[in-house]
This record gives structure tokens, sequence and C-alpha cells, in this order.
């Protein structure tokens, strides 16, 4: 048996070395100013400086504004969409309740390439000119799922004895939905912006697929068509750190506020 035990041991500190590897590699060459990976030159803040000062390219700010904007708005919107959807379901019967979870569930395993093919097909058949509103229109449509999801386990751990009686002190649904449903599932509601935020940052197949011809780039597609000619922007290892820091502090805060939740 212990034999067993070393090797499940072994294979997860390999998996773990295959995939943190690479970013801990570009980490530590986002330290120097070599434009080839590989080939230290010496310590140096320069990238990073370049990285805050914005002496970078002006597509590759372009790339980081775009990245940014389109996570903050389809994480709004996948939210208060989410949410709502939420407590829609939750108040459903329980057959039709499992039945649009199983349907919620769906777009969670489905291929990005398959759902960015979707969207574009689709958009295509609508006529709607693809760009800035076809790309937050995707971001929305496949962040949204992942909320309901943060969100339903808050639901179905509330009491719903607690609504029914604030309705029978005299307060309208919508107080009670503001003072008692809200504060309960206020913690799913943060986690599931917080993951939404990180899955539209990180997303490059829905965003190739949906972005059009007019020159709109996100950082990922930046990335792909910076490598496509051959290399990449030195001032990308830095932001690839930073990146990768916000996003893990991000998914250890989502961690933490889902163990809480299931504690209480």
């Amino acid at each position: 048996m212990n034999y067993k035990k070393y090797l499940a041991k072994g294979y997860l500190w390999f998996l773990l070395a295959v995939l943190y590897t690479p970013i801990i590699i570009i980490a530590i060459f986002s330290f120097t100013e070599t434009k080839v990976l590989g080939n230290w030159t010496g310590f140096s803040l320069k990238l990073y400086t370049n990285l805050f000062e914005g002496r970078m390219s002006d597509s590759l700010i372009s790339a980081i504004q775009n990245t940014v904007v389109i996570a903050i708005i389809a994480s709004v919107l996948a939210t208060i969409l989410g949410s709502i959807a939420a407590i829609g379901i939750y108040n459903l019967r329980s057959r039709q309740r499992h039945a649009v979870t199983f349907l919620n569930n769906i777009p969670l395993i489905n291929p990005d390439i398959i759902t960015g093919i979707s969207l574009f097909l689709l958009f295509v058949a609508l006529g709607v000119s693809q760009g800035y509103t076809t790309v937050i229109l995707a971001h929305v449509t496949f962040c949204t799922p992942y909320v309901v999801l943060s969100v339903m386990p808050r639901l179905m751990g509330m009491n719903p004895n607690v609504y029914e009686a604030a309705l029978d002190l005299g307060a309208t649904p919508f107080q009670a939905l503001r003072k008692v449903i809200m504060p309960e599932i206020k913690p799913g509601i943060i986690s599931g912006f917080i993951l939404s935020f990180t899955l539209s940052i990180d997303d490059f197949a829905v965003s190739l697929f949906t972005k059009g011809n007019i020159g709109l780039e996100t950082l990922s597609t930046f990335i792909y068509s910076d490598a496509r000619k051959g290399g990449l922007t030195p001032e990308l290892r830095p932001l690839s750190t930073i990146i990768f820091v916000t996003v893990l502090v991000l998914l250890i805060i989502i961690n933490r506020r889902q163990a809480k939740a299931s504690n209480v």
C-alpha cells in the first residue's frame, strides 16, 4: 500500500512541475532585459518599469486596456444575470430545477473552441457586426453559468422560512429580497464576480472567434499574434507574471470564501 502512496505523491509533484515550471521560468526572466528567453543578462527591473510607465508598443497597451474593460463589463453583467437566474432556478419545482441546472452546467464542460465557433455562427446568422459588443456578449454568455454555480449553493443552504417570515411581517417581496436573500447570497455573488473576471481575462478561443476583423485585440489574442510573428514582446514576461499572481490571489480568495460558506 505504501508504494501506491508514493506513486501518487510522485505523480502529483511531476504534474505540478510540468504545469508550473514554464510559469516560474517566465517569472525569473521577467527580471532581466534580454529579449531572448533563456539568456540571462543580469538582474533588472527595466521591463517592469517599461510596463508601469507605459513605454510599450501602442498595440500592447491597447490590448491590455481592451482586456480589462471587457473583463469588467462582462463580469458585472454576468454577475447580475447569473444572480437573477440562480434565484429564479431556486424558486422552480424540484424536477424543473434539476433540468435547468443540468442545462446550466453544459456550458461549463463545453470546450471553449466549440463555444467560440457556436457564438461566431450565431452572430453571423443574426447579422451582428463583430467587435467590442460581440466579445462582451460572448464573455457574458460563458461567464454567467459560473455565477449561477457560485450563487446556487448559498441559496440551497438558506432557510426558506426566513423569506416567508419576512413577508408575513409586512415586508414587500423586493424588501424581503434585499434584506433577507441578498445578504445570504452575497458571498456567492462576490465569488461569481471574481471567477467571471478571471475567466474573462484568461479567455482566448471565444475572443478569437468573436472579435471580428476590425483590429480589436485582447491580451490573449495579441500574444497569439505576436508569437506567430516569431517572438514575444519582452514586456509580456512581467505582465504574465503579474497576471498569474493576480489570478492566484483571486483563486485563493474564492477557495477561502467557498470553504467558509461550506462551514456555515
